[in-house]
């Protein structure tokens, strides 16, 4: 037996999963403090009975309530001008929506209790630490993609020629509730499904294979995967009325995020921030029409450097067994179903190319200069990732 090697894993927000937790939310914000800022995109969430139920429970708990809406990615401008309207006057944050709804709550309650921009504290771009003051923060998903309601970071963009994507990020901004009601997902329509599901299963896949897996995160990875691949075409489907493939991509998200925030992640999320820096394509569509062409560029080049013994290939034929339900009985074999599953389900989901989103042969050097392989398991060449990006243009 292998012996294990030393490992940290992040805590975790205190979790309410299954159908119907959302009837738990007003109790759950009263006690955190007597004023809340909701933070949810701009229509889905504001035209179901849930908001006038959440609204008229909170009312009845004797809590104020304020309230923004999220149009697209966060921008750090969004943030302060949040911020400065609000700094002072809130108790709690409780986000209600997709991952840059809670990315932006989880921005706004990091920022409450601070001074100045919140650019001075963005990776990358930092001049100050953050010490981890905040508002208390709820994270309430309504789809299944990045995670978000699991990790400590917040992604912030500022899109355009020279634009960025970038994380806010501490241990202490980990939500301290995450609230997962499948119900909440059900009027997802099947193309942000798609795409947000294949975010989710990225962040499993590279989690798992990542240079910084450990034990722990290996297991949960695995139990994300397992769900993948009974949820995900199903709710694409059938996501109306199928409240348990809504419930395995709802697990297998909620399971990503916590992966990622300890096992790190791989080539594909070192495209994603360039290319929505630079242009607007929602992150889920990014993740998820590139992860065909690199994961069998990784498992490609595994091969290549290393035959069937690199333990990480190993896993790559796990995570294709696991998702299909069968085995070719050869590592190989199994790496190469996981790669031709995923081409599959991106053909089958009509995931959108690059070019639909105008990137062009020529923005292809400004994107990889750029980006890197982040913890994949081995490190692509640039003619590589070149090859990855035009394969999806």
């Amino acid at each position: 037996m292998e012996t294990i090697e030393p490992f940290v894993f992040a805590r975790m927000p205190e979790i309410h999963f299954g159908p119907g937790k959302i009837r738990q939310l007003p109790n759950l914000i009263a006690q955190k403090g007597r004023k809340v800022l909701l933070v949810t995109g701009a229509k889905s969430f504001l035209r179901s009975p849930h908001y006038d139920q959440l609204t008229s429970s909170l009312a009845e708990n004797g809590v104020a309530i304020d309230h923004v809406s999220v149009s697209g990615e966060p921008s750090p401008r969004f943030v302060d001008d949040t911020v400065a309207r609000l700094r002072g006057t809130v108790d709690c944050v409780a986000a209600i929506g997709g991952g840059s709804v809670v990315d932006a709550g989880k921005a706004i309650s990091a920022m409450l209790l601070q001074e100045g921009s919140v650019t001075a504290f963005l990776e990358g771009m930092e001049t100050r630490k953050h010490d981890g003051r905040k508002v208390p923060f709820i994270a309430v998903p309504t789809s299944s993609g990045t995670g978000a309601e699991s990790t400590k970071n917040a992604v912030l963009s500022d899109i355009g020629p020279d634009g960025y994507k970038s994380s806010l990020r501490h241990d202490a901004f980990v939500p301290d509730i995450a609230l997962v009601d499948p119900e909440l997902i059900l009027t997802c329509p099947p193309d942000v499904t798609a795409a947000c599901g294949l975010d989710a299963l990225t962040q499993l896949i590279e989690a798992y294979v990542s240079t910084k897996a450990s034990p722990i995160t290996d297991a949960l990875a695995e139990s994300g995967l397992i769900r993948a691949a009974s949820g995900f075409l199903a709710a694409f489907e059938q996501g109306a009325t199928n409240r348990e493939a809504r419930s395995d991509m709802a697990y297998a998200a909620l399971i990503s995020g916590a992966v990622l925030a300890n096992a790190g992640l791989g080539v594909v999320h070192g495209f994603a921030g360039p290319i929505g820096g630079f242009h607007e394509i929602p992150h889920g569509v990014v993740c998820g029409t590139l992860v065909g062409a690199a994961t069998r560029a990784v498992v490609d080049a595994l091969i290549s450097d290393t035959g069937r013994y690199h333990a990480a290939l190993h896993k790559y034929a796990r995570a294709g067994a696991l998702l299909t339900g069968r085995t070719t009985g050869d590592v190989v074999g199994d790496s190469r179903l996981l790669v031709e599953t995923l081409e599959t389900w991106i053909e089958r989901t009509r995931i959108p190319r690059l070019g639909q989103f105008g990137v062009r042969e020529t923005d292809l050097d400004k994107i990889l200069d750029k980006s890197n392989n982040k913890n994949a398991p081995v490190q692509l060449s640039r003619e590589q990732m070149t090859g990855v990006l035009r394969s999806r243009l």
